[in-house]
């Protein structure tokens, strides 16, 4: 396995920080590497393994400690003396009223660091940011992006073949470990079936998964393009699934939390302001999509944007749909004092192509840099927009 840089190199400052260190990410993101990645620093620094306490709830040596009490007294056993302790809880939402052991920890000694991880949607709930008000920080953990697929597989990063691959597969880690796609389908389903029946109907209560599996198949569908409740509703009716408005929110929202989907929404460029309407929707992982997915080659476009959208979050950019009067913008990033334009495409061909992407940015008149990124090899960049290759981009440090 890799070393996650890019994230343990944001943790490692808080270390040694009272706050508590939340990982929070889709289900088999790398979470569990990342945890005890960080414990081998620590443990390089010096720190004996007395003073380091992990437990991972998915193992049934420790189903006991699912029960809250149990836990806080288990730990509070652990620790003999008034050094500084590392507590590591992994898959942490198994744990009934986890919130609130989690507060008891903090309570009882400052001299103690606290590492929780878990896929759930209880790790961003208004419990747990209530309990710890002020005293949390949170790193969310995606899949392996380009860099870290083909570092991990060793495969060139500057052919197509395993950029295709990528961006049909996707980059939860576990899924390199298998060659063959039946094998890949096989353990990419298994990883959705225990997003839908753990994180939504056990912990969300909603039991209809024939619902969250078309409204999946429409999502996957319509990738990268304006979302409606109106077409969505007919769609599911012509399934025959008929769902009220508030239903349909209800579980698209649960989705999202469970981490599947990501919501962007539109920003008005001239107006400078967020719009609540029309929004889009994007993969976490494109192989969960891919499983989904009826026609990958004609969905190859959209499947592309998907991998630039969630690079731009793995980048820690906020992004959202950018609205021009005749048109739009595919992302605007920002981040702290930057901001960027960015327009997608899968190959500029035709010169009809070219005036289109490049063409989009012409109506704004500001110095904020703008790029189109494609898969074409031949610099394109024009009047004042810089072309990149994909492929280029995504191997950027």
């Amino acid at each position: 396995m890799i070393k996650r840089e890019a994230y343990l190199s944001k943790i490692r400052k808080f270390y040694n920080s009272d706050l508590v260190k939340i990982l929070g990410g889709i289900r088999k993101s790398g979470k569990t590497v990342i945890l005890n990645q960080i414990i081998d620093e620590i443990k390089e620094k010096g720190v004996n393994e007395e003073h380091i306490i992990y437990i991972n709830f998915e193992l049934i040596e420790h189903e006991e400690l699912q029960d809250g009490e149990k836990l806080n007294k288990y730990i509070k056993e652990m620790i003999k003396d008034n050094k500084k302790y590392y507590i590591f809880l992994d898959e942490i939402q198994r744990v009934e009223k986890f919130e609130a052991v989690v507060n008891s920890l903090k309570t009882i000694s400052k001299n103690m660091s606290i590492f929780i991880a878990g896929s759930s949607s209880r790790l961003l709930s208004n419990e747990l940011s209530t309990v710890l008000s002020g005293r949390c920080v949170l790193f969310n953990i995606y899949p392996l992006n380009y860099n870290e697929y083909t570092e991990l597989t060793k495969k060139d990063p500057k052919n197509e073949k395993t950029f295709w691959d990528f961006i049909k597969w996707g980059g939860l880690p576990s899924r390199t470990q298998f060659i063959e796609e039946s094998n890949i389908k096989d353990y990419l389903h298994s990883v959705l079936d225990s997003i839908i029946l753990r994180d939504i109907v056990e912990r969300l209560g909603l039991k209809d998964t024939i619902l969250l599996n078309l409204l999946l198949q429409y999502i996957v569908d319509t990738t990268g393009k304006e979302f409606s409740a109106d077409n969505i509703i007919k769609y599911l009716k012509g399934k025959g699934k008929s769902v009220s408005t508030e239903t349909l929110y209800m579980y698209i929202d649960a989705l999202c939390k469970a981490l599947i989907i990501k919501k962007i929404y539109r920003y008005d460029i001239h107006g400078k302001a967020i719009l609540k309407t029309l929004n889009k929707y994007y993969m976490t992982d494109l192989g969960i999509a891919q499983i989904k997915n009826k026609d990958f080659e004609s969905n190859k476009c959209f499947a592309i944007e998907n991998v630039v959208y969630n690079e731009l979050l793995k980048r820690g950019y906020d992004i959202y749909i950018g609205k021009l009067k005749d048109g739009w913008i595919d992302f605007i990033a920002t981040k702290a004092d930057e901001k960027i334009y960015i327009q997608v495409a899968y190959l500029l061909k035709e010169e009809s192509a070219i005036k289109s992407e490049f063409g989009a940015f012409f109506g704004i008149n500001d110095n904020v840099p703008k790029y189109v990124l494609s898969l074409d090899k031949k610099n394109l960049s024009r009047k004042g927009v810089i072309h990149k290759n994909i492929i280029d981009w995504l191997l950027e440090k």
